[in-house]
């Protein structure tokens, strides 16, 4: 009874959603990462868009004014990595907090001499435990350009992690997946990547990828919708561990002239 009654709600959600299809379009056109879905997948990532902007609040930060073709732009790139889970991954929180640009915030830390510091670091994201999900726009707005690198994706990619915790680089695995397969993937992954990273060796991948095991997630992450035959080619089975955790195989969406 209650999916039923789950289903037909979201069905009247979806069928009194005030988004326009110039409005669609606009945004799909700002997002060249989102061109290569056949049509099947570009109606789903929309019903999931419109679920996903009902369930959570866009607030704006020093003063800005988040539009709904913001909105779209981030809900968009944040459904991509569901398209084909639940948006129920995404439960237990509600806000996403938007700054005009990268934000500084100000943090307490004691070193390992008992002493505090006041420090300010320089973001573009975050992504809090069972809180907001934080963003730049000027980041999110630069993110479906299939450069690597797609911020969104990054901060709900913790998001997913911290599903069952503390961002740590392993998320919950679907049923099929096995453990012990998706642990030798990403720490032999991990170690090799700290590897290069440390040689000064340019492989695709921002090295930040190397700080944790949670970054390698996030950053990989990243990559796998982006530039998958990066993650194809240099780790192949942490590619088909992503490829069944998302349930996607994005290079299969590549043309072909992008493979060689």
């Amino acid at each position: 009874m209650y999916k039923l009654l789950r289903n037909w709600r979201e069905r009247r959600i979806v069928r009194h959603s005030p988004i326009t299809p110039a409005q669609w379009q606009e945004a799909f056109a700002a997002l060249p990462l989102l061109a290569p879905l056949t049509p099947d997948e570009k109606a789903r990532l929309r019903r999931l868009t419109i679920l996903f902007l009902h369930r959570k609040v866009f607030e704006g930060a020093h003063g800005l004014d988040v539009s709904l073709h913001m909105a779209l732009i981030i809900a968009l790139q944040a459904c991509l990595p569901i398209l084909n889970l639940d948006l129920d991954a995404y439960d237990g929180w509600s806000a996403i907090i938007v700054y005009p640009a990268g934000f500084a915030p100000e943090r307490t830390v004691t070193d390992e001499f008992g002493v505090v510091h006041h420090v300010q670091t320089g973001l573009a994201g975050e992504a809090w435990q069972r809180g907001p999900v934080i963003l730049a726009w000027d980041g999110a707005e630069e993110g479906g350009h299939i450069d690597g690198q797609n911020l969104v994706i990054h901060e709900f990619a913790h998001k997913l992690d911290m599903q069952n915790g503390e961002a740590n680089g392993f998320p919950p695995l679907h049923r099929d997946m096995r453990v012990e397969d998706w642990v030798q993937a990403f720490s032999e992954g991990y170690a090799d990547f700290q590897l290069r990273c440390g040689e000064g060796e340019h492989t695709g991948i921002d090295c930040y990828a190397a700080t944790s095991p949670a970054e390698f997630f996030a950053v990989l992450s990243e990559v796998f919708f982006e530039r998958p035959d990066i993650i194809q080619r240099l780790y192949p089975l942490i590619y088909a561990q992503l490829r069944q955790y998302y349930h996607q195989d994005p290079v299969a969406r590549m043309p072909d002239q992008a493979l060689t």
